[in-house]
């Protein structure tokens, strides 16, 4: 595992020790791990989303009616 020596703002320090006296965490340096952690895959999730959205953008308009394309969505859930 990588070590890095970081700083951080008092507030943050203060987050970060209150997270750990109320055991979410063990240590600092697993509180931010999991925020990093949670950061990746947000960006994951927002990429996947704007890729969608592009896809959609580009298949043009549809002739379905609402019910229509929510029906199809909740078969595509399942």
């Amino acid at each position: 595992m990588a070590r890095q020596t970081i700083t951080i703002t008092e507030p943050n320090d203060r987050w970060l020790k209150q997270k750990i006296e109320e055991n979410e965490y063990a240590s600092k340096s697993e509180l931010i791990n999991d925020l990093i952690r949670r950061q990746r895959e947000l960006e994951l999730e927002r990429a996947w989303l704007r890729n969608e959205l592009i896809k959609g953008e580009k298949s043009g308009l549809s002739t379905k009616t609402m019910a229509e394309i929510l029906e199809e969505a909740k078969k595509r859930a399942k």
